[in-house]
């Protein structure tokens, strides 16, 4: 029962029966029934005085169980009486029992302390040889996870990151799984990650090394490349003009060089360079190290991440390449910037082709082509913008031969490079011009040098030296010495510069993979170019020039004639030189013939030119006195030496042809004309006296003596003479002062005065009538003078007529007249008389 329930059934019973009540209560108090706390709470807190009745009959209860102790006691007191004095009497055997006890006990352990200690000694044995056991077996099974973990720390610390990943995944696969439960399995599993990471990273630094290695190195690379490249075709090349020379024989060459000896030289230094060089070839893996690129690739492919290797290595490449694709801006200036720019290239695309071939998939051939096509597409704009700047045709050459070598070195590797070749065309042309650059400032080296005078040889020897320089013929000159050469120095040292640019021109094309049919065509109009346009152009300028005097265009036009003979001989050394016959259909003619034609033609209008310059400075040396009476008897100094100056240069024309020299003549002829009627009807002019007039008529006579003299040969009659025949007609007319015949026969086919213009004349004629008022101060006082002015004044109003007529019929507006009035002057014996003529003209509107 509960002590609540305890509780309440003592509250009951003392409402019923109290003492009964306290009797239980006392009963259960006896009984050692625990708690009684409840029991008690009930008896004093159930009813009032309860507490003291309570104690009453705890008391009473007290008494009772006294009495029945000592009715007990009582009872047994003689019983414990008995046992007190058997106890006594054991006594003292109690204590010799205690002391044989303790010295048995004492005896007891100190006998038992060694084995106890033997047997602790047994116990801790077993203890450790079960520990050892133990041991044994738990190490037995960590010792390969950390045989194998420390061989991965050795892998780790040798960069041996291939081998460390495998042994990562025995480790993980195999060995830790039998030592899962460990800690120090834990350790090594948590850190197996992070070790992956660092191989990552240190393999990534690897290959960041290894590329930036590469860029540093593939000038290197690409150099030596290039160079096996450049012995092997040599020696093909050699080796083939060999084969070429045994089939063929020797190929003569005009008076130049015979390529034979010089390759054989070429041949057994090419072979003794092929021997001792045997040895030292190198390849690309004997220059970079590509294991930083295998382990990284092995590392990302165990690592399963492979894709982003590739991506990394691709991307990065890439980058490379646009570098190594961008020139340095002084590129164009040397050949070192040209080869340095192609040997990193090639050794960008040989460590390329490497990887294509010892890895699998890292690069692909559509990669390797899809860069090669982005780096040629480069490279051609590169080139085509720095070739542009070469002037230097040495340099063009050395580029060429660089574009060559590195277009043959690429294709050795697999590389398309057609259109490098087809670059090399456009290239050729920048070759050519600068060519003809060059070769514009040797000719006018020469032309600067020349002395345009002939070449005088002493003896046969000074003779071969110049026929071994240009090929002349001409039997007479070999008979008897001394003579001289027709041609002037300019003309030998030409034919050879020529040859020398057709060398030049030759060396561009070798080793273009053309046909000897294509190389010919381009050496015939590579040297057409430098014939029609520079040579032309320096001999057109050097005509031009003015210190070229007549003497020296002459020489210049005999220099070009020799030059145009010498064209065949031009084309027979290219066809020697390639072995092409100038009957072939397509073959290019040289035009030296028009190109000296047009020079001689330049040469001629020169010549006529400067003539007639001479001429006018002669002229201008003229001092007539318009104003004389009469005149001096004799020609004009200046005129004398003019002629004199004709008869002089026209003598050095005879070695000219013969229709240039009659073309100048006649122009010298003709000009000299004109510049004596210039003279005359000079508006600067005002007055002329008939005493100026009869002088300068003799000066007219001297002209016609020369040209009847026939200073060139060749004039049918008096052809030379027609030139003055202007002049001559014009000074007949004042000197007869035959006015009615020249006024009546005016526009009459048959007209003795055909020649004369009328408004020349009245020019002329105004001039006289001004001098003969100014002379005549009392004409107006003297019949025959009166008569005299009347006279000039009526022919002045009839050739005003004419002229007036004359510009009718053009057209023009004038006041017709009805009739003139003639006056004829009749010479007689004494004095001049006059008589006055009427002359019927015809009305004109």
């Amino acid at each position: 029962m509960s002590a609540a329930g305890k509780s309440g059934a003592y509250g009951a019973m003392l409402e019923e029966d109290p003492d009964q009540t306290y009797e239980n209560v006392l009963a259960e108090i006896q009984s050692f029934e625990l708690p009684i706390e409840a029991t008690l709470r009930s008896v004093y807190d159930d009813q009032p005085n309860a507490h003291k009745k309570f104690m009453e009959k705890l008391d009473a209860c007290i008494r009772n169980h006294d009495k029945e102790i000592e009715k007990m006691c009582n009872f047994h007191h003689q019983g414990f009486v008995d046992a007190i004095t058997e106890l006594l009497k054991v006594r003292a055997d109690a204590e010799k029992l205690k002391v044989q006890v303790t010295d048995t006990n004492r005896r007891f352990q100190d006998a038992g302390k060694e084995v106890i200690v033997q047997t602790e000694d047994i116990i801790r044995c077993r203890i450790q040889q079960r520990n050892i056991t133990t041991v044994v077996e738990k190490l037995q099974l960590c010792l390969p996870v950390l045989e194998m973990y420390s061989k991965l720390k050795e892998q780790m610390s040798a960069k041996r990151y291939y081998s460390a990943l495998k042994t990562m995944e025995q480790l993980e696969n195999v060995y830790f799984p039998r030592v899962s439960q460990y800690r120090f399995c834990q350790l090594m599993v948590e850190n197996l990650p992070k070790l992956r990471e660092d191989i990552k990273e240190i393999s990534m630094s690897d290959l960041k090394d290894f590329l930036e290695s590469i860029r540093k190195h593939s000038d290197k690379i690409g150099e030596t490349a290039m160079k096996q490249a450049q012995q092997q075709k040599t020696f093909s090349v050699t080796l083939q003009i060999k084969q070429n020379n045994v089939k063929f024989g020797k190929n003569m060459y005009i008076n130049d060089r015979i390529p034979e000896e010089s390759s054989e030289i070429v041949l057994k230094h090419t072979f003794e360079e092929e021997e001792e060089n045997e040895e030292e070839v190198l390849t690309v893996q004997d220059l970079v190290d590509f294991s930083p690129v295998y382990r990284c690739l092995h590392i990302y492919s165990v690592l399963g991440d492979e894709e982003a290797f590739e991506n990394y290595y691709r991307k990065q490449r890439k980058k490379q390449a646009r570098l190594v694709l961008q020139p340095q801006s002084n590129m164009h200036e040397t050949v070192d910037g040209y080869r340095r720019y192609f040997t990193q290239i090639v050794g960008f695309f040989v460590v390329e082709d490497h990887i294509l071939h010892v890895t699998q998939g890292l690069v692909t051939r559509a990669y390797t082509d899809e860069l090669w096509n982005m780096a040629l597409s480069k490279i051609i704009a590169v080139l085509r913008a720095h070739s542009s700047y070469c002037t230097d045709p040495d340099l063009v050459l050395e580029l060429k031969n660089l574009i060559v070598i590195f277009a043959d070195t690429l294709q050795g590797y697999g590389f398309p490079v057609n259109r490098l070749f087809d670059l090399l065309f456009e290239i050729r042309d920048q070759y050519n011009e600068t060519l003809l650059k060059k070769w514009a400032g040797v000719f006018r080296d020469i032309f600067e040098e020349d002395n345009y005078s002939p070449i005088p040889i002493v003896n046969e020897e000074e003779y071969k030296i110049v026929i071994s320089k240009f090929p002349f013929q001409d039997p007479d000159l070999e008979k008897s010495f001394p003579k001289k050469f027709p041609m002037s120095q300019s003309v030998p040292h030409i034919y050879i510069q020529v040859k020398e640019f057709i060398y030049a021109s030759l060396k561009f094309s070798e080793s273009l993979h053309r046909s000897s049919t294509e190389i010919d065509d381009m050496l015939r109009k590579s040297t057409n170019l430098l014939l029609t346009r520079t040579l032309c152009s320096c001999l057109l300028n050097l005509i031009r020039k003015p210190h070229i005097g007549l003497t020296e265009l002459v020489q210049i036009i005999i220099n070009t004639t020799h030059l145009e003979q010498a064209c065949k001989y031009l084309e027979d050394f290219i066809t020697n030189i390639t072995n092409i016959s100038q009957e072939t259909v397509h073959t290019t003619r040289l035009y030296g013939l028009s190109t000296f034609k047009d020079a001689r033609h330049a040469a001629e209008g020169e010549i006529y030119t400067k003539l007639n310059q001479k001429i006018d400075e002669f002229v201008q040396l003229a001092d007539y006195d318009w104003t004389m009476s009469e005149p001096d008897g004799r020609a004009s100094g200046y005129l004398m030496d003019l002629i004199n100056f004709l008869r002089s240069i026209f003598q050095v024309f005879t070695h000219l042809p013969g229709k240039v020299a009659q073309t100048a003549c006649m122009s010298a002829c003709q000009h000299l004309s004109t510049s004596l009627m210039q003279m005359l009807l000079d508006s600067e002019l005002k007055q002329i006296s008939m005493g100026a007039v009869q002088q300068f008529n003799l000066d007219v006579i001297q002209c016609e003596l020369f040209a009847s003299s026939e200073p060139v040969p060749g004039f049918q009659g008096d052809t030379l003479q027609l030139a003055f025949i202007d002049l001559r007609q014009l000074l007949d007319l004042f000197m007869v002062w035959d006015w009615s015949t020249y006024l009546a026969d005016y526009g009459q086919p048959a007209s003795k005065y055909l020649r004369v213009n009328p408004n020349t004349a009245l020019t002329l004629l105004e001039k006289m009538k001004d001098t003969s008022k100014k002379n005549n101060i009392f004409a107006q006082f003297r019949k025959n003078d009166r008569d005299k002015q009347k006279l000039i004044e009526t022919v002045v109003k009839q050739l005003r007529s004419l002229v007036n007529g004359a510009a009718c019929a053009r057209g023009e507006m004038f006041l017709p007249t009805e009739a003139t009035t003639g006056v004829q002057l009749l010479p007689s014996s004494g004095r001049s008389q006059y008589r006055i003529l009427t002359v019927e003209t015809r009305q004109t509107r």
